[in-house]
């Protein structure tokens, strides 16, 4: 199992969980592909996309489970990120987490999803 991580916003997610699915973010919907990031990735890209962004969760996926729809692409920095090409459906969802920040406005991962 190969986790992926997407950061969501709480009423984003809430509204996932109501309809069964989630079909992503307003720029997953304008760039066709939901976005994820994997765990060497993920502080980046919230530090750089959900900077000093308060109310959010970090949603842990197998990636595994996403079969092909999941496609490894270069993105930023040439490193290859993983794109979902399709709504995802929660039963691919291992947990879902709160993202605080801390006092100096950077997020709290949960333990053990950063790479040491």
């Amino acid at each position: 199992m190969t986790p992926v991580y997407k950061i969501a916003g709480r009423a984003e997610w809430a509204a996932a969980e109501a309809a069964g699915v989630y079909t992503g973010a307003p720029v997953d919907v304008a760039d066709g592909f939901i976005h994820f990031s994997a765990a060497h990735q993920v502080a980046e890209t919230a530090a750089r996309h959900f900077a000093g962004r308060d109310g959010l969760l970090l949603v842990a996926v197998d990636a595994d489970a996403l079969g092909d729809a999941l496609k490894w692409e270069v993105s930023r920095g040439g490193d290859r990120f993983p794109h979902l090409y399709g709504p995802l459906p929660l039963d691919a969802v291992l947990w879902v987490k709160a993202l605080p920040l801390c006092a100096k406005g950077a997020h709290v991962f949960p333990e053990g999803v950063l790479p040491r």
